[in-house]
């Protein structure tokens, strides 16, 4: 009650269904503060007592038990930087560039420390029957926000978080516990979270049958296309951020994979015909955040600036036109291609497409 939240109209027309979006245009290091995290809701932001918090498992389990907040602390305790983005993060940019900005294209990305405890522990407590193959996740809204998860992964690296960056959850970050899905796309990452069911196939939710589903070019849709791919976008120069004054400067920005680590991030100032490598200041950690830096003379020409990363398994951002060879161009999610920003004489900065 004490935090003060200020909204953009014409994004947020009711409290019910609200999205905002990080400044990454105005942030250094790699840490999003906690006031700065992008946040999107579908059904209104639950207030819930902690006290009268409750995570119930249930399913395919040997002992189907109750949870309290203070039950889920006294597990061995987890704290680790993740990042989490939305999977609609630069889908306006499908057909075309549309807004004229870093943040409100590509802000609906965030990274912080959780901490909170491995739902293997949680699993190991209640004791998972062998033909479980689905956790089915369940948020405390009014959307109905439920998704289908496979055990492989609720096994490896997800959690069950009550703070970030050392403080308590706020409210609309799903206060007082939520999902983490490190790598995955935002909407798995269920908020309030109350319940989890291990199940033996996929729920078929509205929210992975529905929507967050890909429609291809054949006019069919894929489903289950949970991981963010390896994406990088140049925050310094930006259409908030223009260039100054002719002479040196320092180019700027962040790369991030669901796959692992960033392992190099390219930058062409000519729209693509010439890459250099840029610096990535480290920590260089798993599912995270990188920030990568490349020093160059501006002196009034125009610039095509482009951002390339690559991850740790080998796979590299694409181009949009090889994402729409593949995909088509109706849909939405999962757009991680190369952006491009157009710095005009005048140093001003446009979002512009590239193929």
């Amino acid at each position: 009650e004490h935090v003060i939240r200020r909204n953009v109209e014409w994004l947020t027309a009711t409290a019910e269904s609200s999205v905002n979006f990080t400044p990454l245009h105005e942030l250094e290091g790699v840490v999003t503060p906690n006031g700065l995290c992008f946040e999107r809701h579908h059904g209104g932001v639950p207030e819930v007592i902690p006290t009268d918090y409750r995570l119930m498992i249930n399913g395919l389990v040997d002992r189907e038990m109750i949870f309290s907040l203070g039950d889920l602390k006294r597990f061995p305790q987890t704290n680790r930087f993740y990042f989490l983005e939305c999977a609609a993060n630069g889908g306006m940019e499908w057909r075309g560039a549309q807004l004229n900005g870093c943040q409100y294209t590509f802000g609906m990305v965030h990274n912080v420390q959780y901490t909170g405890v491995l739902l293997r522990d949680l699993a190991r407590e209640v004791g998972v029957k062998p033909k479980a193959g689905w956790v089915m996740a369940e948020g405390g809204d009014s959307s109905g926000m439920n998704r289908s998860i496979p055990i492989e992964k609720i096994m490896d690296d997800c959690m069950i978080a009550w703070a970030m960056n050392g403080e308590a959850l706020r409210p609309e970050q799903g206060y007082p516990a939520r999902l983490v899905v490190p790598g995955w796309e935002g909407n798995m990452w269920v908020k309030w979270i109350r319940r989890l069911e291990f199940g033996d196939m996929p729920y078929m939710a509205r929210e992975e049958t529905a929507k967050y589903t890909d429609l291809m070019a054949d006019g069919k849709a894929r489903m289950f296309t949970w991981v963010m791919e390896s994406k990088s976008v140049i925050t310094s120069p930006c259409p908030e951020k223009p260039i100054l004054g002719k002479g040196l400067h320092q180019l700027r920005g962040l790369a991030w994979s669901g796959r692992g680590k960033i392992k190099r991030v390219d930058v062409s100032l000519d729209g693509g015909r010439n890459w250099q490598t840029a610096h990535l200041h480290g920590p260089l950690l798993d599912k995270c955040l990188t920030r990568f830096t490349l020093p160059f003379e501006w002196h009034g020409e125009e610039l095509m600036l482009q951002s390339r990363s690559i991850d740790e398994t080998g796979y590299v951002q694409p181009t949009i036109d090889g994402i729409q060879a593949e995909r088509g161009v109706n849909s939405i999610y999962h757009n991680n291609a190369i952006a491009t920003w157009l710095v005009n004489n005048d140093g001003s900065v446009d979002n512009v497409r590239l193929g």
